[in-house]
């Protein structure tokens, strides 16, 4: 990145995307409406060309269109569709669609989760196996591209993914936003937020983090660590903030190791936590497969967190 390009900082865009206006949701759609609501959301999505993406994105797959039932098939028209801004009526229904389906889900919320232990960082930390887009914490991280309009993958099992359907279109209209003001694709270790809208959290912070291809080498750690203070600089800065969900960034196609990528997450957020005493009450460490779990209780075993929360040297690439 170059010097004279510095990141969009977040007073230039946070009126662009209402970051200080909570999102007012429509009432949830009921049991017996969902099926007509999703064949209205079809058709309108079926007279502005999103049909035909679909098609291309499936035949390369191998898959059919018409094997999709109904509300399958509006899932994968919303992932391949691109950030045009839909109409009002549309969002509406679909934020009452989403926020019935999210009702029918088990929702997660801070207080239910173990803290890590009770000394100084721990007390403020937990770790927990699950659904991110169910977690409703205040914040949730969204490992992201650099061109942070989510994964335009239909079906592909992502976090980026998962975040965009949960949280309906206008979570990608908003990065498009975002994405356009800052004129160049988002630089590797930095962060943009945007509102949450369906989801239980009520932002979500989209960070890119590093690549690798071979040995991880200290630049992929450091890139990797700036992700994450990224993260919790915006949360702080975000109204009302005081509980974040970080993902483990980088550990899925980006190629980190997820042993290696835990001991940076857990170095980067005790050193962060020790420098910004009382900012944050509570910083989940976000885990989906058993894995990662293993990865983070390994270097929670290390003392990782603990060393880097009392300012002691540990090592965060090996």
């Amino acid at each position: 990145m170059s010097a004279s390009l510095p990141p969009l900082s977040l007073d230039t865009y946070r009126a662009l995307v209402g970051l200080d206006t909570p999102f007012a949701p429509p009432p949830p759609v009921g049991p017996g409406e969902h099926a007509a609501l999703v064949q209205r959301l079809l058709a309108q999505l079926g007279v502005d060309g999103t049909t035909g993406h679909l098609h291309e994105a499936l035949e390369a797959r191998g898959m059919a269109l018409g094997g999709l039932d109904s509300r399958t098939r509006l899932r994968a028209l919303l992932t391949v569709r691109g950030p045009t801004p839909l109409p009002d009526a549309f969002h509406h229904d679909l934020d009452r669609l989403l926020l019935g389906e999210a009702q029918a889900r088990p929702r997660v919320t801070p207080t239910e989760l173990p803290r890590l232990g009770d000394g100084r960082a721990a007390a403020r930390c937990a770790l927990w196996q699950g659904d991110i887009t169910t977690l409703a914490v205040d914040a949730i991280t969204n490992a992201a591209n650099e061109q942070l309009l989510g994964c335009f993958q239909p079906f592909h099992p992502c976090i980026d993914n998962a975040i965009h359907c949960a949280a309906g279109p206008r979570l990608r209209e908003d990065c498009a936003h975002i994405m356009a003001l800052q004129g160049r694709p988002e630089p590797t270790g930095t962060a943009k937020a945007t509102r949450g809208y369906n989801l239980p959290a009520r932002f979500v912070l989209h960070t890119v983090g590093p690549i690798v291809r071979g040995p991880v080498r200290p630049e992929h750690a450091e890139a990797l660590a700036s992700s994450y203070r990224a993260c919790l600089d915006l949360a702080a800065a975000l109204p009302g903030v005081r509980s974040v969900a970080l993902c483990a960034v980088s550990t899925g196609v980006f190629g980190y190791p997820k042993g290696p990528a835990a001991r940076v997450a857990l170095a980067a957020v005790g050193t962060w936590l020790r420098a910004h005493p009382g900012t944050l009450d509570l910083v989940v460490f976000n885990v989906f497969s058993d894995s990662d779990r293993a990865a983070y209780a390994q270097a929670l075993s290390e003392g990782v967190l603990e060393r880097a929360t009392n300012g002691l040297k540990g090592h965060a690439v090996r």
